[in-house]
């Protein structure tokens, strides 16, 4: 039987909408798509089981009133070589430890990192060399649930997740249940340079996207057991 079921959802957070501008970036932002990572002190840029450095898809700062979360750094990373769904593995009833650096199958290790930081103060010396890099802006907006209890199907941090299927619910290692904190929408892509290798399972040559672009939602710690600690439910 699978170990993962709807539970009790937690009281919805507030809900910003996550808009990408159209000039690129040519300094540092925290609130990005690409750019220049912020990352902890020892913090290194993150790499795919295959060695390859992953990509920053995108980062940005957690508002302070979305409960746990609230002043966290999020980045998200992804393999540009790799591209598949997410599976988790569960023991006990508890996603297996370290389950960030578990493997997905058909994979020995994951295609991806998810970090929530709080020590993040100065960008990397580099900035991602493959995604083009475009601010992101964050506004508040009313994410009114449906009858069905589904929010609105966009790019947003808090609220209430669009569950394309069932909601899901999975319970971190540490035993805390995790969180909904961000929605990535169904097919959404990210630009790339021009000239770099296409993607597998890309919608198109000249962009990259996320676990087959899948609607995507980052479900998070909220002990913060381990700045990665964070599970991306894939669904279509």
């Amino acid at each position: 039987m699978d170990e993962r079921g709807a539970g009790a959802q937690p009281v919805a957070l507030p809900a910003y909408v996550i808009e990408v501008g159209d000039g690129p970036l040519d300094r540092p932002a925290r609130d990005s798509v690409g750019g220049w990572p912020f990352l902890d002190d020892g913090q290194e840029w993150p790499a795919c089981f295959c060695g390859e450095k992953l990509a920053l898809l995108f980062q940005l700062d957690v508002p302070a009133d979305l409960g746990p979360f609230g002043g966290d750094h999020l980045l998200v990373f992804h393999c540009r070589a790799h591209n598949d769904a997410s599976e988790p593995e569960y023991a006990g009833g508890r996603l297996v430890p370290r389950y960030w650096d578990a493997p997905q199958s058909p994979y020995p290790g994951p295609f991806w990192r998810i970090l929530l930081q709080r020590q993040a103060t100065l960008p990397a010396a580099e900035a991602e060399p493959s995604v083009c890099a475009l601010p992101l802006t964050l506004r508040s907006f009313a994410d009114t649930p449906s009858p069905r209890g589904i929010g609105a199907q966009t790019f947003k941090l808090g609220g209430t997740p669009s569950w394309a299927q069932d909601p899901e619910s999975h319970t971190c290692a540490c035993g805390a249940d995790l969180q909904y904190l961000c929605q990535v929408p169904e097919g959404m892509d990210f630009a790339v340079r021009p000239g770099l290798p296409e993607q597998p399972y890309s919608v198109r040559a000249d962009t990259y996207g996320m676990f087959l672009g899948n609607e995507v939602y980052l479900m998070a710690c909220p002990a913060h057991c381990d700045p990665a600690a964070v599970w991306p439910v894939n669904q279509n």
